[in-house]
């Protein structure tokens, strides 16, 4: 079977728009291929195991590439569309570059498997590893290992926003916590809140490919009867108004310990309120998913909704916020 294959040039700082756009328009499969220069140093600090060869994209710019069904997709269509959208994101302070599109057909088996290759082990924290499913690995007896095969969802952990969320979710679980993950992609961040000593997860996605992905790889862990995973627009099955939620209850009892949240500052900005009211007092709240020149309108955010800011961790140019309802 043959497949178009997009491929958009542009920014880092635009990959998760540019990405979801893509998703939207139910491209196939998404592949994300950021900077390997030589001039970006690579964090072997807790063994990550690097196999994907460097390459000669510039610092900051990222490839994206979508793939769509030759036999039902108009491609010029879409590449016309997309324009428009990726302008767009200037507006809201998100710097797609001199971003280009170009286009080629290709045979499935180029792409569907190819990029598992280089989707190794990898240590992402002091304690956790993510496992693709696929892959032979031995860990230590201090290890715990997420057994992760993404699909089409996001979140592998490669990325810095993910890897960040889970090493701040290991310094900030205690143990016994009720957890609630905003925007689970593949379920990553429940699952490996689990494994830190969470009592119980309730996993949202407004994506229905995410929450598949996401109950799947809760079945792969062990941790289905652990990891609940619901549609949900952001916050709003915790609505009596807007979800029904009456044949199957939620796992965890409202107000939790612990809001995640990995998404776009945009969306983090949307619904602060929503996440104080879902904490108990003196619950934590991490916000993801920021790139730099965000970070300051976060903070402000943040402070208005109510919240003292305990903790800025940072990845590249990527900041996770640590934040605690008052008690």
């Amino acid at each position: 079977m043959k497949w178009h294959e997009l491929t958009i040039s542009t920014t880092e700082e635009a990959i998760e728009m540019i990405s979801n756009f893509l998703h939207e328009l139910d491209a196939d499969g998404v592949s994300i291929e950021e900077s390997g220069t030589l001039n970006k140093q690579r964090d072997t600090s807790l063994g990550q195991w690097y196999e994907h060869p460097l390459n000669d994209i510039p610092e900051g710019q990222a490839v994206i590439k979508g793939y769509f069904s030759e036999l039902d997709t108009d491609i010029d269509a879409l590449m016309a569309s997309l324009p428009a959208r990726i302008d767009q994101l200037r507006e809201f302070d998100i710097d797609p570059g001199d971003y280009k599109l170009s286009k080629a057909l290709v045979d499935e088996e180029d792409w569907a498997n190819a990029w598992k290759q280089y989707f190794k082990p990898i240590r992402v924290s002091e304690r956790l590893t993510i496992k693709p499913t696929w892959e032979e690995y031995t860990p230590s007896p201090d290890e715990r290992i997420i057994e992760l095969d993404p699909g089409m969802a996001f979140g592998t952990g490669t990325h810095p926003t993910t890897a960040l969320c889970l090493r701040t979710l290991e310094s900030v679980i205690k143990g016994g916590e009720e957890v609630i993950d905003v925007g689970t992609g593949s379920g990553i961040l429940a699952i490996g809140a689990m494994l830190l000593g969470a009592r119980k997860v309730l996993a949202l996605d407004l994506d229905p490919i995410a929450v598949t992905s996401a109950k799947e790889n809760s079945r792969l862990n062990g941790l289905e009867g652990d990891i609940q995973v619901y549609l949900s627009d952001l916050l709003g099955v915790l609505k009596k108004d807007t979800a029904d939620t009456s044949s199957v209850p939620l796992n965890v009892t409202v107000p939790v310990d612990l809001v995640v949240a990995n998404i776009l500052a945009e969306i983090i900005l949307l619904f602060l309120d929503d996440v104080y009211a879902a904490l108990k007092p003196g619950g934590t709240y991490i916000a993801s998913g920021i790139f730099k020149n965000k970070e300051e309108d976060v903070a402000a955010g943040l402070q208005a909704a109510g919240f003292t800011i305990l903790d800025r961790q940072r990845d590249q140019d990527w900041i996770a916020f640590v934040a605690k309802k008052p008690e």
